[in-house]
């Protein structure tokens, strides 16, 4: 069996892939005529490249979005198609509370103010206690933080497709539909929504303008969520107290985009996941032997994706 591993790995986390499979044939890069031969490809690869992989049957993503593989013609449906659904939950919810919290605190323009050496007070800050905080995209990642949140004293409402009970991680449930009624409630809007047709330029003019005066955005899910002129005119005209991004549309965003210029926005470049935090890369390459056990041995495999959907199928 030739198992292709084009994903990044350490020393340690080939040693984990291999005790799991001692006979198979490892290849670690990214050499698109050895990924053409793999039986199973652990890691992420240009979807363009998988119409080559003939012998493919398995793909199991180092990400948990999946929705660049789902369009139609990427992968043959004989390909089985998993996600690592579970592993970011921790680097995304912490990046995104400090993100939340820098900007309540005003540290970034204390930080503006550092470089252009002034010793200037700007005024008053929010807190997390008794703000009502609506996590768009309530899976591993929105509960992460939702969960966070709570510790800090904020009022919990988590966003999901469907309704269901209400999870510890949140006080009020309730889905895409009811978003609309919920917006002028909340404090802060956190988006970790995946790219999905329906989720596709969501955050528009309307639902910015629904949003409470004064409220907080944050998007670390996709950048084709938000309508970003929408989000430029919100922040302009104070509608919004401030936001955050560490997703765009396109990525990277060029240079010149006005985006970079927009007052009280922070930008991060796509970096909250990743292999950024040791611990994510752990989770990562754990879920990745998990499944390959799964596969030996005819299995179900964890973490399936819907096609349909781009989410995790439900068990």
């Amino acid at each position: 069996m030739k198992i292709a591993v084009p994903m990044f790995v350490r020393e340690s986390d080939q040693k984990i892939l291999e005790a799991v499979a001692p006979q198979a044939d490892f290849y670690y890069g990214r050499d698109p005529e050895k990924l053409a031969e793999a039986e199973v490809i652990l890691g992420n690869v240009q979807p363009e490249l998988l119409g080559r992989c003939r012998n493919l049957k398995w793909l199991q993503l180092n990400s948990a979005g999946a929705d660049a593989y789902c369009k139609p013609g990427i992968l043959p449906e004989r390909v089985q198609l998993t996600n690592s659904t579970g592993a970011y939950g921790q680097a995304l919810s912490e990046h995104m509370l400090a993100l939340l919290l820098a900007m309540m605190k005003k540290l970034y323009l204390y930080h503006d103010n550092q470089k252009a050496h002034q010793w200037k007070d700007e005024g008053t800050v929010t807190s997390l206690e008794d703000a009502t905080v609506v996590v768009v995209g309530f899976g591993n990642i929105g509960r992460a933080f939702g969960r966070l949140c709570k510790l800090l004293g904020a009022h919990v409402i988590g966003i999901r497709r469907h309704r269901g009970a209400v999870p510890g991680e949140a006080d009020e449930m309730g889905t895409l539909e009811d978003l609309p009624g919920i917006l002028p409630r909340a404090d802060v809007v956190a988006s970790v929504l995946p790219g999905t047709p329906e989720t596709t330029h969501l955050y528009d003019a309307r639902m910015f303008a629904a949003m409470k005066p004064g409220a907080w955005f944050i998007n670390c899910g996709r950048g084709n969520a938000v309508v970003q002129d929408d989000l430029r005119q919100a922040l302009r005209n104070g509608h919004l107290s401030g936001a955050a991004l560490d997703v765009t549309d396109p990525e990277p965003l060029p240079a010149d985009d006005p985006l970079w210029d927009t007052p009280n926005l922070v930008i991060t470049p796509h970096i909250s996941g990743d292999h950024h935090l040791a611990r994510t890369w752990d989770n990562v390459v754990n879920i990745a032997a998990t499944n390959l056990k799964h596969y030996l041995a005819g299995e179900p495999l964890d973490n399936p994706v819907d096609r349909k959907t781009g989410y995790r199928k439900s068990r």
